[in-house]
C-alpha cells in the first residue's frame, strides 16, 4: 500500500509539474509569433527578388502593388510583373504553405499520440498520396490529375488505417492500435509504389515518377495553388482554434476524460485536418520529409510544450524553413536539388541536435 501511495504521489506530482510548466512557457509566445510573422513576410518578397532574372525589392513590391490592387509605382515594367505573378510568386506561396502544413500536422500528431518522434506521415498520409501520383503518372495524367489522384488517395489511406484500428482495438488501446495500423498501411503503399516503379517505361513514365517521390516545387503554377492553399487552410483553423486541447490529452486519456474532454471527437478532428493538410502538401510537392518531424522540437526548444504558444510558432517556423530551403536550391546550384534530398540533408543532423539539448522539454 505505502509503495502505491508513493506511487501516486510521484505522478501527481510530475503532473502538477507539467502544468506549470504549461502555464508559465507561453509568456512570451506573442511577441515571438509577431516577430517570427514579420520575419516570414520579409524572406518571401527576398525571395522573390532571387533568381536568374535580376530585380530588387522597389520591383517585386511595385508588381505586387499593380497585379493585386491596379497600383501603378515608379519604375513599373510589365516584364517584372509576368516573371514575378507568373513564375516566382506561385514557388514562393507553395513553399510557404506546404512549410506551414507539414509542421503543423506534426506537431498535432505528436500531441496526439504524445509522442515526440511521431511524423506527419505516421498514419499512412504520405506514402497513400504517393501511391496516388505516382498512378496518375504511369496513366499519363497532367499537374492536376496527379494533384487530385495523390490527395485522394492520402485521404483514402489514413481513412482505411482509422476504419481498420477501429475493428482490431473495439475501443481499448486506441492510440497503438492506429499507430501500428497505420504502420501496415503505410507498407502497403509504400509495395504498391514499387510495383508501379517496376511496370513503369524507364525511359518516359519511371523518370517522372522517381523525381516527384523526391519531393520539390518546379511544377507549381497559379492554377495549382487553389487546390493547395484551400484544403490546407481547412485543415489548419481547426488545428489552431483547438490546440489547447492537446495540452490534455498531452496528460493522458483517463485525465483528459476526467476534465471534461471528449478525447474522441478531439482525436478524430486532429486526424482528420492533420491528413487534410499532410495529403494536400504531398500531393502538390512530392515527398519531402523531416519537416514535420523536426519543426515541432525546434519550436518546443523555444517556447516549450504548450501547444497554445507551440502550434504557431511551429506553422511559422515551418513555412520559413521550407521558403529558406527552396531559396538555397534555386541559388547556388545550377541544376534544381529535389527539395526531399535537401530537407534530410539538414533535418537528419539538426534533429540529432535538438535530440541532444532539447529533450527535457518534452512533456
Amino acid at each position: 500500500m505505502d509503495r502505491v501511495a508513493s506511487k501516486n504521489m510521484v505522478d501527481d506530482g510530475r503532473k502538477l509539474g507539467m502544468f506549470a510548466r504549461l502555464r508559465n512557457c507561453g509568456d512570451f509566445a506573442a511577441s515571438a509569433t509577431m516577430i517570427l510573422l514579420a520575419i516570414l513576410i520579409i524572406i518571401m518578397l527576398l525571395s522573390m527578388t532571387m533568381g536568374q532574372y535580376d530585380m530588387g525589392l522597389p520591383e517585386i513590391v511595385g508588381a505586387l502593388a499593380h497585379h493585386f490592387f491596379g497600383i501603378e509605382m515608379d519604375g513599373y515594367e510589365s516584364v517584372h510583373e509576368t516573371v514575378i505573378i507568373s513564375v516566382r510568386f506561385p514557388r514562393v506561396v507553395a513553399a510557404t504553405v506546404i512549410g506551414m502544413a507539414l509542421a503543423a500536422a506534426g506537431a498535432s500528431y505528436q500531441g496526439l499520440f504524445r509522442n515526440p518522434m511521431v511524423s506527419p506521415d505516421l498514419l499512412g498520409a504520405s506514402s497513400g498520396a504517393a501511391f496516388g501520383a505516382a498512378i496518375a503518372l504511369l496513366l499519363g495524367g497532367d499537374q492536376i490529375a496527379v494533384q487530385i489522384s495523390a490527395f485522394a488517395c492520402g485521404l483514402f489511406a489514413v481513412g482505411l488505417s482509422y476504419w481498420v484500428s477501429n475493428i482490431v482495438s473495439r475501443g481499448q488501446n486506441v492510440i497503438l492500435a492506429l499507430v501500428l495500423t497505420g504502420m501496415v498501411v503505410s507498407s502497403m503503399f509504400s509495395a504498391f509504389i514499387s510495383i508501379i516503379k517496376y511496370v513503369a517505361d524507364p525511359d518516359t513514365k519511371l523518370p517522372s515518377i522517381t523525381y516527384w517521390l523526391l519531393g520539390g516545387l518546379t511544377s507549381i503554377h497559379n492554377e495549382n495553388l487553389p487546390m493547395l492553399i484551400i484544403p490546407i487552410a481547412v485543415g489548419i483553423i481547426p488545428i489552431l482554434l483547438f490546440r489547447y486541447r492537446l495540452n490534455v490529452l498531452s496528460f493522458g486519456e483517463e485525465e483528459a476524460r476526467a476534465l471534461g474532454v471528449n478525447t474522441t471527437l478531439v482525436r478524430g478532428i486532429y486526424i482528420l485536418c492533420a491528413t487534410l493538410v499532410t495529403s494536400a502538401a504531398v500531393a502538390a510537392s512530392g515527398m519531402i520529409g523531416w519537416v514535420g518531424l523536426v519543426i515541432p522540437h525546434l519550436s518546443r526548444f523555444i517556447v516549450g510544450p504548450n501547444y497554445k504558444a507551440l502550434m504557431p510558432i511551429s506553422v511559422l517556423i515551418g513555412g520559413l524553413f521550407l521558403l529558406v530551403v527552396d531559396s538555397v536550391t534555386r541559388i547556388f546550384f545550377q541544376v534544381e536539388v529535389p527539395l526531399g534530398v535537401l530537407t534530410a540533408l539538414i533535418g537528419a543532423p539538426f534533429f540529432l541536435y535538438l535530440l541532444a539539448k532539447g529533450k527535457k522539454s518534452w512533456v
